[in-house]
């Protein structure tokens, strides 16, 4: 009698059965929901790095038709050497503004700089990041017509070649780019030395603070903007370039 009681005390019960089931499948759910969430995580973070390899200048070319302007198409040319270059355009649109423009990756990132760069390591520059654009554009000094996308006058204000801060090369601009904290050497004939570009926590359309870095090349006395007015490659004002013949045609 004691071996059929203690038999019939491990033998699962019906009801027990059932809670263990219950148990069972919702210990799967919550791993399941956990595997997806994660799945989500992780393919968020990749999107936009896949985006950037399948679809270069995409956005750039969306905005503009190439039956009706003259600007360069968005085309990725191959990479011939290590010298990566910057331009940067003094550019009269609705709101006078610096396109700030890095060479990575077979395109220029850019920027909108409100106020243009400073040489005060104390002044930190909003600076808007907006579509990638073609190298092909570090050459245009013209105007937009008025209405179209990017409608004013456009000055090459300046350009040179610049390099990681670290002489970390490509690879170094390129992580910096992605953590947010771009630091960068320029070698050009108004700005050079050290700056940083520093990614804002802010939702909507990244933007970043342009700083130039402590080095021989600051001068907090100085205001590089309004002491430089004319073009470096035409020595033109903007008045003058706005009176000029080369125009190019957008289509938002």
């Amino acid at each position: 009698m004691a071996t059929k009681r203690t038999a019939s005390r491990t033998r699962p019960t019906p009801a027990r059965k059932s809670a263990a089931k219950r148990g069972s499948a919702k210990s799967a759910k919550r791993s399941a929901q956990t595997t997806a969430k994660r799945s989500a995580k992780t393919t968020a973070k990749r999107a936009p790095t896949r985006a950037r390899k399948t679809a270069p200048l995409g956005e750039y070319n969306a905005k503009r038709d190439f039956t009706r302007t003259a600007e360069p198409a968005g085309k990725v040319p191959k990479p011939r050497t290590r010298t990566l270059h910057f331009v940067i355009q003094k550019h009269a649109a609705s709101h006078l503004h610096y396109d700030f423009r890095l060479e990575l990756d077979g395109v220029m990132k850019s920027w909108a700089v409100p106020k243009g760069p400073s040489l005060d390591p104390s002044v930190r520059r909003l600076a808007m990041e907006v579509e990638d654009h073609p190298i092909a554009y570090n050459t245009f000094e013209g105007t937009i017509p008025q209405g179209e996308y990017g409608g004013g006058t456009v000055m090459l204000w300046d350009r040179g070649t610049y390099e990681a801060a670290d002489d970390g090369g490509p690879a170094a601009l390129r992580s910096g780019y992605e953590k947010g904290e771009l630091r960068f050497v320029m070698h050009g004939k108004r700005l050079r030395g050290g700056f940083v570009l520093a990614r804002l926590r802010r939702p909507g359309r990244p933007q970043w603070l342009l700083i130039k870095r402590r080095d021989g090349y600051a001068d907090p006395e100085r205001d590089v903007t309004a002491e430089e007015t004319t073009s470096i490659t035409t020595n033109r004002t903007m008045d003058q370039i706005a009176e000029g013949r080369r125009v190019w045609h957008s289509n938002r």
